[in-house]
C-alpha cells in the first residue's frame, strides 16, 4: 500500500523566493465528487498523472499516482474534471535533507500560497525555514479537493477560520 506522509504550511515571508532551484506550472482538476476518495488527473508541460487519494484529514493518506499520456490527462481535464480547475506554480525549495514543495495558486485560487513537506514518517524531525508559518495539514480548506470546491477568492478572510 502506498501511504503519502505530508504536511501543509502557509508562508511567513517571501524568503523562500530566494531558495527556488525549478518550478513548473501544473493544472489539475477532480473526476469525482469523492466520499472515500478523490480521483484526480494532473499535467505539467510535459507529463499527466492520474491520481487517486484517499478522503483522510491529517498528514498520513493512501495515495496511488500512475503517469499517464499528457494529450490524455489534457482531454480528461478539458472534458471530465469537475470545474474550476487548479492552477498553480509548483515551485522546490532544498532546506537541509527536505525537498519543499511551495504551491503558488492562480485562477480562482490566486493569492494562496502553501508549502508542503513529504516526510517518510509521522513524526520525522525537519529544519522549519524562517519563512514558515502556520501549519495547516489538519484544515480541510487547504486541501486542494476543497480548494477546486470552494475557492480561495471565495473566502470571506485568508488565513483565518471562515470561509
Amino acid at each position: 500500500m502506498c501511504i503519502e506522509i505530508e504536511r501543509k504550511f502557509l508562508l511567513a515571508n517571501a524568503d523562500w523566493r530566494k531558495q527556488i532551484y525549478e518550478s513548473q506550472f501544473l493544472r489539475q482538476g477532480y473526476l469525482n465528487n469523492e466520499t472515500r476518495c478523490s480521483v484526480r488527473v494532473r499535467t505539467s508541460a510535459e507529463q499527466g498523472w492520474l491520481n487517486i487519494k484517499s478522503v483522510t484529514i491529517g498528514a498520513q493518506r493512501q495515495e496511488f499516482e500512475y503517469e499517464i499520456p499528457l494529450v490524455e490527462a489534457n482531454r480528461m481535464l478539458d472534458t471530465l474534471a469537475l470545474p474550476p480547475l487548479i492552477e498553480k506554480w509548483r515551485h522546490l525549495v532544498k532546506v537541509g535533507s527536505h525537498t519543499w514543495e511551495i504551491d503558488e495558486f492562480e485562477g480562482d485560487n490566486a493569492g494562496l500560497i502553501v508549502a508542503e513537506i513529504e516526510l517518510t514518517s509521522p513524526g520525522e524531525a525537519f529544519e522549519r525555514p524562517s519563512w514558515l508559518g502556520k501549519e495547516v495539514t489538519t484544515d480541510v480548506r487547504y486541501y486542494n479537493t476543497s480548494l477546486s470546491r470552494h475557492p480561495y477568492r471565495r473566502w470571506t478572510t485568508h488565513g483565518g477560520a471562515t470561509e
